[in-house]
């Protein structure tokens, strides 16, 4: 059960599979830093416990023991991490990593395989796509001074998702479960390497019913694929540049029925898993492909040269509820649902009890392509001269990527419940425009490494020209008759300093300071968000009691908003400035394995816990649904102040069993000083999970899963419009066979 130091040489070659990864190693070690994979940040926990900022790395035992697909819960255990929910089953997360904006993880860089990977990160990060984390090998969250590496956004942290790597020999593997809901996932890969070639393709399929309920009966469920090949070509080992060539390529495509309508509070009170009436014909498709290649070249044993060349394209439409019209006059959908006693006949269109005259219900066709391609190159050069290790890593970006809206809106009646289409939109009559960005960035990570310190400089640079193209509401040609353009320039200079001391090989003291960067929109002349953070922490292992504590300070001179529908806004996805506010807070992880003596079982529990202050430093009054008007002393929203997630497991080489219960704590849906209640917040709830696996042999194995144990009902959020619920009281039973 237990894995031995002599595992961390592993990470010389970036090796980070199940069977290899050292889980149990925590104490700090004075081993010289080494290459590791370029597709990763750090590529194992030894790497992230001795980085100079704040980092976590889940490993793909750590994915296994619930084998989640919903990244929400994936990220439960991290500290420093805040998710609102909206579906419950983590199709659209919403990310946040110390304080920043949640909504759509638009403030946070979020990469697959070290490239960027939002539809367009630069011109619309708020974008609908995230990747399948049940196909990834290895999640990686890095947060501190140390993160200037992966812009463009640096101010809370990175999130890089590890896709299944290419393995050392002939293998493959056959996952299925099937449980409530009628939920079912298959999961298939298989892969090779030989001397000058290696292999992997992996097709991975998740879908459901859902859990929520029709009156007409239909499905609000989903039903997602995902395609991986990988092929890699590689020099001889005894070559004098040792090089390899690798090509990628991924496919995935969904289908999901799912709806911006949630319920107004008493509906949920009644039935939290309804849907009214006018969602039927809500629905979600989109399809997404990634052409990576990456080229490696060792040039010495102390340089080594990475290059990626990707292109990323996107393509959806969410068909949706938007307005309900009564009586000549039009409203939005969230603002009906925030006060439904304040409209009582568009409710009564809106949960079907009324019948209602034509084009009542606006549904908008909300049809976008995006495309995000470039090349990066990153330099890691080290050195050692005497008992000083020097590393330079220099990394360069070119990058290019477009967000085009090309959306009409469609008119229904509702009769007897049932919608009918009586009026069909025309394309581009809604929104007829392209937004774009061409980005150039570089960055400088210095790292001097003497006896027990190590102090990293860095330097990163953007320079980034954001434009919009409008063609107009009756221009569906795009002839250019009635366009209209704007262009706004940013350049930017981003430093940070780190350092991390070793007191002995169990107890390290770091921090850092940064400059936290986000890319304005491109209004002209609008600023970037700007702000300098702060870390400190400390890493320790006290007979056995392994931890992290760490506080932060992020410091925001100018916070930016965007407006978006998903948050209740008009989804133009302008930004606005927020002006000054204060986050703070400390991140506590503790470790312990109750059975460390034990030769044949292990019980390990660990305990994570997030502490967020949030303050606006002046008032200011927006269109967005999510902040509203603000007051100077409100909190943020969508911020819960305490969180926490505790585990206890009982490990064998036969079995497992994995308990996991985690605090959602309570948090406000609008900026408020006041208490959170359930007029202005989300009350917190306390959620288990459950699981267990047995390995019948060596190759084979069963597993069971429950969802929400003990059956609680509650809610995630208040956007788009109306509450939503959290995932009911499910369980899943599954098959696993290696070959």
């Amino acid at each position: 059960m237990k894995k031995t130091l002599t595992l961390l040489a592993l990470t010389a070659i970036g090796v980070i599979n199940a069977q290899q990864e050292p889980t149990s190693v925590d104490s700090i070690q004075q081993l010289d830093p080494v290459f590791i994979n370029s597709q990763v940040i750090f590529g194992s926990k030894y790497e992230a416990k001795n980085r100079t900022g704040s980092s976590f790395y889940l490993s793909p035992k750590e994915l296994e023991k619930f084998s989640h697909s919903d990244i929400n819960r994936v990220l439960r255990s991290v500290p420093g991490v805040n998710i609102y929910e909206e579906d419950g089953f983590g199709l659209r997360p919403n990310i946040s990593l110390r304080g920043t904006s949640p909504e759509r993880s638009a403030k946070i860089s979020i990469m697959e395989d070290g490239v960027l990977i939002a539809p367009a990160p630069y011109s619309a990060p708020a974008a609908y796509y995230f990747p399948s984390v049940a196909r990834m090998q290895a999640v990686e969250i890095l947060k501190g001074s140390s993160q200037i590496q992966y812009g463009p956004f640096t101010t809370g942290g990175a999130l890089n998702l590890v896709s299944t790597q290419i393995p050392d020999q002939f293998e493959g593997r056959i996952q299925t479960n099937y449980g409530s809901f009628n939920t079912s996932q298959t999961h298939l890969k298989i892969g090779d390497s030989k001397t000058n070639i290696g292999y992997a393709v992996e097709y991975l399929n998740n879908n459901s019913d859902g859990f929520k309920n029709l009156p007409n009966g239909d499905n609000t469920g989903f039903d997602k694929n995902d395609v991986v090949a990988k092929l890699k070509l590689r020099s001889n080992q005894d070559a004098k540049y040792k090089q390899s060539l690798e090509f990628k390529f991924q496919y995935s495509d969904e289908t999901s029925n799912e709806t911006y309508l949630g319920l107004t509070t008493d509906d949920f009170k009644s039935n939290p898993f309804n849907r009214y009436a006018a969602s039927q014909k809500d629905l979600m498709t989109n399809e997404h492909q990634q052409f990576m290649v990456t080229h490696k070249i060792d040039v010495s044993k102390f340089l080594q040269i990475t290059t990626n060349a990707y292109q990323n394209d996107f393509s959806r439409n969410w068909y949706k509820l938007n307005d309900v019209v009564f009586d000549g006059s039009k409203q939005k959908i969230s603002k009906v649902l925030d006060k439904p006693q304040d409209y009582p006949n568009y409710m009564a269109i809106i949960n079907g009890t009324s019948d209602s005259e034509a084009n009542a219900l606006v549904l908008k066709a909300n049809n976008r392509t995006y495309v995000s391609k470039g090349i990066q190159t990153k330099l890691d050069f080290h050195w050692n001269k005497g008992s000083v290790f020097h590393d330079v890593e220099i990394g360069l970006r070119y990058h290019y990527d477009e967000e085009d809206r090309f959306q009409w809106k469609d008119g229904y009646s509702i009769t007897n419940g049932q919608m009918n289409l009586t009026s069909a939109g025309t394309p581009g009559s809604d929104a007829n425009r392209i937004s774009k960005a061409t980005a150039f960035a570089g960055s400088v990570l210095y790292k001097l490494k003497f006896n027990a310190i190590t102090i990293t400089p860095g330097l990163r640079y953007e320079n980034i020209v954001l434009a919009r193209d409008n063609f107009g509401s009756d221009d569906f040609n795009r002839s250019g008759t009635d366009l209209s353009s704007r262009e706004n320039k940013v350049a930017i200079f981003i430093p940070g300093i780190g350092f991390n001391y070793k007191f002995n090989n169990s107890t390290s003291l770091f921090g850092g300071i940064h400059k936290g960067f986000s890319p304005p929109g491109n209004t002209v002349g609008q600023e970037s968000e700007e702000s300098i953070n702060y870390e400190l922490g400390s890493r320790f292992n006290i007979k056995g009691l392994r931890g992290e504590l760490v506080g932060f300070y992020n410091d925001y001179s100018n916070l930016l908003g965007s407006d978006l529908a998903a948050s209740g806004g008009t989804g133009s996805l302008d930004q606005f400035n927020a002006g000054e506010v204060s986050v703070k807070g400390i991140e506590l992880l503790l470790n312990y394995d109750l059975l460390e003596t034990n030769n044949t079982f292990a019980l390990p529990i660990s305990f994570g816990y997030t502490f967020t202050d949030t303050e606006f430093l002046n008032s200011f009054g927006s269109d967005d649904g999510l902040w509203g008007e603000v007051q100077r002393g409100d909190e943020l929203p969508y911020i819960a102040k305490h969180q926490f997630n505790t585990s206890i497991a009982l490990e064998h080489a036969k079995f497992e069993l994995n308990l996991n219960g985690r605090l959602n704590g309570a948090f406000k849906t609008e900026a408020s000083a006041d208490a959170v209640n359930s007029t202005n917040g989300i009350t917190s709830n306390f959620i288990i999970d459950f699981s267990g696996k047995y390995h019948v042999t060596k190759t084979f194995s069963v597993s069971a899963k429950v969802i929400n144990l003990l059956d609680k009902t509650y809610a995630v959020a208040k956007v788009p419009a109306g509450l939503r619920p959290g995932h009911p009281f499910g369980i899943y039973g599954g098959i696993d066979f290696r070959f």
